[in-house]
């Protein structure tokens, strides 16, 4: 087996080769980024077949979302050949922007860097300088994969885009804020995320960029500077760009667990607010005036959920965002025992420190057992060490009733041990995804749909 140690941009690779990862490659990650940006381009500057290859990843394990504007298959791409690769690429990668500007209709372009010409020493922001004071902005991020995943990408794209693109401000305006940490494609449901959370924060009375999100401009991103706080939906992703915000610009963050249901968001609101100086008193008028809501639909499954036996044993499968998210909403919201949750991110120490202190004080009391585990064939056996199957234990009834939060990687797994399986982080390849959202009260309520559903369809 071959084998590789190092790290980079705060990700440790462990020695050891991953079998088929739940993300793609730091260029796919820049990808995902930009193209979700509104009327923004990716110039590749990679050998050929990059562009394809991930234009497949990125849309047929997103549930299916398509390549937006001038994405997917059609990417401009400098495609360096051998006689790149011998007398350098940056003639070339000039050429491919001169051309890009000219036939491609955008308002921001941003060259990424694969692999190969990272190897060579292309010098990238050279050439992208070459065009500063043009009409068009045009910036440089070396995305190289062999550096990190899609989640180092997304830090590098966002971290160039807060060096470069975004303007200086003379002063903060209080009201408005910044949210990200939510990666797009690789949360399936970002965009829904980010809209959910952006309407709960609208009604603590703040102006919300989130970037990415519906109705976003790029003017929003240019003079996001004049935020009083950035918020950081995540204990790993964008704390980064984040700091190199906060050391250009001025502006704090604070990091938040990504919220579902009524504690998750709960938490979410408080811990938000009270950065913010809002009143506790507003704080708590919110969440009860949003909790009146969602119980009044939660309720109505009170007498099925008992005589129907809705109850259910739980393996979480997720990256680091929403395994915790996922675990706190099924134990403590709707009753169930997530006793194993497998957290698929290649993570550091203080990575991991971090996402450990998020699964704690359950209001079910509830202590899960925490795995790290990249490979999706070892995720079966973990479940089967957990819950040994009927004559491995002395009253063992193995997984059963069981269920499983995961990914369509896990669909195999879920087969073999006859349970239902839902499909919530990436890849999801067997679900087309376009407005749902699972954050906030409303995306719990979506989230309990979808799971009982299963369960009902299983019985």
């Amino acid at each position: 087996m071959s084998t590789y140690t190092g790290s980079s941009g705060g990700q440790v690779f462990t020695g050891r080769v991953i079998e088929r990862p739940r993300y793609v490659c730091a260029l796919g990650g820049a990808i995902g980024t930009i193209q979700s940006l509104p009327r923004a381009i990716s110039i590749l500057h990679s050998s050929s077949g990059c562009g394809g290859n991930l234009a497949g990843a990125l849309s047929g394990a997103s549930g299916y979302n398509g390549g937006n504007y001038c994405g997917g298959h059609a990417l401009p791409s400098s495609n360096v050949s051998e006689r790149d690769i011998v007398f350098g690429g940056e003639g070339r990668l000039s050429e491919q922007i001169e051309n890009t500007l000219k036939v491609m209709d955008g308002d921001l372009y941003i060259v990424v860097t694969g692999c190969m010409v990272e190897m060579i020493g292309d010098d990238v922001h050279a050439v992208a300088k070459r065009f500063k004071g043009g009409e068009l902005p045009v910036v440089a991020a070396e995305t190289v994969s062999f550096k990190g995943n899609s989640y180092y990408g997304y830090d590098i794209v966002l971290e160039t885009l807060f060096k470069d693109y975004v303007e200086r401000a003379p002063v903060q305006d209080p009201s408005t804020v910044n949210l990200w940490g939510i990666v797009p494609m690789q949360d399936v449901f970002w965009k829904g995320n980010l809209e959910a959370l952006k309407k709960l924060l609208d009604k603590l009375g703040f102006r919300v960029n989130t970037f990415f999100g519906q109705g976003e401009t790029l003017d929003n991103l240019k003079h996001s500077a004049r935020s009083s706080l950035n918020i950081v939906v995540s204990d790993c992703y964008g704390i980064a760009p984040a700091r190199q915000f906060e050391k250009i610009h001025g502006v704090p963050f604070i990091t938040v667990p990504l919220p579902i249901g009524d504690h998750g968001t709960a938490r979410f609101l408080r811990q938000v607010g009270g950065a913010l100086g809002v009143a506790s008193e507003v704080i708590e008028a919110l969440i009860a005036e949003e909790q009146a809501v969602y119980y009044s639909y939660l309720e109505r499954l009170a007498d099925v959920y008992n005589d129907l036996d809705f109850q259910r044993y739980a393996t979480v499968v997720g990256d680091a965002n929403y395994a915790q998210a996922l675990t706190r909403f099924l134990a403590d919201d709707i009753g169930w025992l997530p006793e194993l949750v497998i957290i698929t991110d290649v993570l550091n120490g203080e990575q991991e420190a971090k996402v450990i202190a998020s699964f704690g004080d359950y209001e079910s009391g509830l202590q899960p057992e925490i795995v790290y585990e990249t490979d999706a064939s070892a995720i079966e056996g973990h479940i089967n060490r957990h819950w040994p199957a009927p004559g491995e234990g002395k009253y063992g009834n193995g997984f059963t009733p069981g269920y499983i939060v995961g990914s369509a990687m896990d669909r195999d797994t879920a087969e073999r041990l006859k349970v239902p399986l839902l499909p919530v982080t990436y890849p999801i390849s067997n679900r087309v995804v376009l407005h749902r959202a699972y954050a906030g009260y409303a995306g719990g309520l979506t989230l309990a749909e979808d799971l009982l559903s299963l369960v009902v369809a299983h019985r």
